[in-house]
């Protein structure tokens, strides 16, 4: 703990509020609430953690704190403050997932159409459905049914689905009013559960159809009893009442929590959201957190009644959302609240293994090699490998790892401008210049480790530019291969020795993954480069082809190999000369000849 963090816990108030941590770089890096602030904070810097919590406390060198008129307050601002600050160590809800609803437009002739976005239109929404084939299945029996109008605008004479009996065509017909009313009320009423009375009206129907010998309108009604079943009982009757509502239910253990929502819509269990995540606060706190985000964040359906397990602070909650918030204490609702705590439970159990293999190869890794160079745990690895064939095309490009997984939006790629020849210590100096002056000048984050792909001399040309030329000290190391092209040994410090790795520890394996993608990038960059190069110059020198022929080339035939066997016919069939097509034909063969 630093002097500025001691004297600001002095100052802490005793009143409800929300706290900012800070890293090295000023960046937020965790956002959290308390009751009180005083307690709350000072929690961090005291006692003992378990691994997860001692990171987050270890990046810490500074905080700021809003205080709050109430918890609740603290609570909605806490969850702003995540929005707006995407802090690596807070629960973020990255699942953009919606579910698909059916709708009834509110027009003068309404459509049917499947939807993910719930609009203040004065449509009649349904659903969700938990995936779009089983809005789709749905939607197709009601077009079979209810034969509504298609079209987004009305023709002027009648289509297919007029012909097929699926719309009254509106478009040429005067279609009263009171009979699309009618079907949108047995539609509204079908998708509100009262489908079984429609199956027995489509079944009398059958029947009489049978009895008048019309086969062909009873084999009709026999398949739509058919759809009816086939998408009616695809979904287990959970409640009676019909009513849409997400039953909560959570598990926590070693510092992690599960959370699983339960959907239940029109009284059928359709789908089920499982979360797991590590937290850092009170286990109930985080949980109003989550509920907070996983509404408001992503933006997902709120029912008309939520169930939460009742160690939850209701009124919290009852804040959070616009909708009636319960904690069953009997009877079926309290089964299924249960039932969602059971699963939590479970899901966190079952892959338990799974996230502490996880953290083995990514946190643990990080740890493992900070201790294994005597560095502190780089958060942050940054990687370069050059890559040209004698000269031509030099590229460099850079990857990036978080916290032991890629962070591919980082990654970034460079021609290499000033070096002529293949020169790669002189490709290594331009790149790590242009890389960490642009960091120096717009303020983006240092990395805790520079990695080179390459030894000695690779290593003191970066370790050059960063000295003498930007002032700036960041570890520097080296990854040499073997005769195999593999990650052979780490080289660290002043002389460059090797790290003594085990070949079969995380860190190593790390290190493998980082040298592997890094020479990846590089090398993807630079055939693509080449070869866009080789094409463009080999059409370039053809007499008569300008840049706009050129274009109409490469777009109709798509390569140089579809261009060399295309006939002269072909090629003039583009708007190009006949003269031009024969010599692009015989400059492409001569091309294609073997040298002597």
């Amino acid at each position: 703990m630093n002097e500025r963090i001691k004297n600001k816990l002095a100052l802490l108030p005793d009143q409800p509020g929300c706290y900012l941590m800070k890293d090295k770089n000023g960046t937020i890096i965790y956002v959290g609430k308390a009751k009180i602030l005083k307690n709350r904070v000072r929690s961090y810097f005291t006692g003992s953690h378990d691994a997860k919590t001692e990171r987050l406390v270890s990046e810490i060198v500074d905080f700021e704190y809003i205080v709050t008129e109430s918890n609740i307050e603290a609570l909605l601002l806490e969850i702003n403050l995540i929005k707006k600050n995407d802090p690596k160590y807070n629960i973020m809800l990255k699942d953009d997932k919606t579910y698909p609803f059916i709708k009834i437009t509110n027009e003068a002739y309404p459509r049917l159409l499947i939807t993910r976005k719930v609009l203040k239109d004065k449509a009649l929404y349904f659903g969700p459905y938990p995936d779009v084939g089983a809005a789709n299945e749905t939607k197709k029996l009601l077009d079979r049914l209810f034969p509504l109008r298609k079209c987004k605008v009305l023709p002027k004479e009648v289509c297919l689905y007029y012909h097929m009996g699926q719309c009254l065509a509106p478009c040429v017909f005067d279609v009263p009013t009171k009979v699309y009313e009618e079907m949108v009320a047995e539609i509204k009423r079908f998708l509100s559960g009262g489908h079984t009375e429609i199956r027995a009206n489509i079944a009398a129907e059958m029947e009489d159809a049978a009895a008048n010998l019309e086969f062909e309108k009873a084999a009709e009604l026999r398949d739509q009893i058919k759809a009816i079943d086939t998408v009616m009982t695809k979904q287990k009757m959970t409640q009676t009442d019909f009513m849409d509502r997400d039953v909560f239910g959570y598990a926590i253990d070693k510092g992690w929590m599960c959370v699983q929502v339960f959907f239940v819509r029109q009284g059928k269990l359709i789908e089920r959201d499982v979360s797991i995540f590590p937290f850092y606060n009170d286990a109930q706190d985080d949980f109003l957190t989550y509920i907070g985000q996983f509404y408001q964040e992503n933006e997902h359906f709120i029912p008309k009644e939520v169930l939460i397990p009742d160690d939850i602070d209701l009124e919290s909650v009852e804040a959070l959302l616009q909708t009636k918030v319960l904690q069953p204490k009997r009877g079926e609702k309290k089964k299924l609240v249960a039932l969602a705590n059971k699963n939590a439970g479970v899901a966190l159990k079952e892959k338990f293994d799974l996230i502490e293999r996880k953290e083995e190869r990514t946190i643990g890794a990080i740890e493992s090699l900070g201790n294994a160079i005597q560095i502190p745990t780089p958060v942050r690895i940054e990687a370069f490998d050059n890559s040209n064939i004698m000269g031509t095309n030099p590229v460099s490009a850079m990857v990036v790892f978080i916290d032991g997984k890629p962070a591919k939006n980082e990654y970034r790629k460079y021609k290499i401008k000033t070096v002529t020849g293949p020169d790669d210590y002189a490709s290594m100096r331009e790149v790590i210049y242009r890389r960490y002056s642009r960091v120096l000048k717009e303020n983006l984050p240092f990395p805790d480790l520079i990695i080179i792909d390459g030894g000695k001399g690779q290593v003191d040309a970066a370790r050059e530019v960063l000295d003498n030329q930007l002032g700036l000290d960041i570890p520097i190391a080296g990854l040499a291969k073997n005769d195999k092209h593999k990650t052979s040994e780490m080289l660290f410090g002043q002389e460059l020795e090797v790290v003594p790795l085990a070949r079969n520890s995380p860190e190593f394996f790390l290190l493998q993954r980082i040298q592997d993608e890094v020479h990846r990038f590089a090398i993807t960059f630079h055939r693509q480069l080449r070869s866009k190069t080789s094409f463009a110059s080999k059409l370039d020198d053809i007499a008569g082809l300008g840049p706009k022929r050129k274009k109409t080339l490469l777009k109709e035939f798509k390569s140089l190999k579809n261009i060399q066997n295309a006939s002269i016919a072909e090629i003039h069939a583009l708007g190009i000369p006949e003269t031009v097509a024969k010599t692009i034909k015989t400059a492409l063969a001569e091309e294609g000849k073997p040298k002597k």
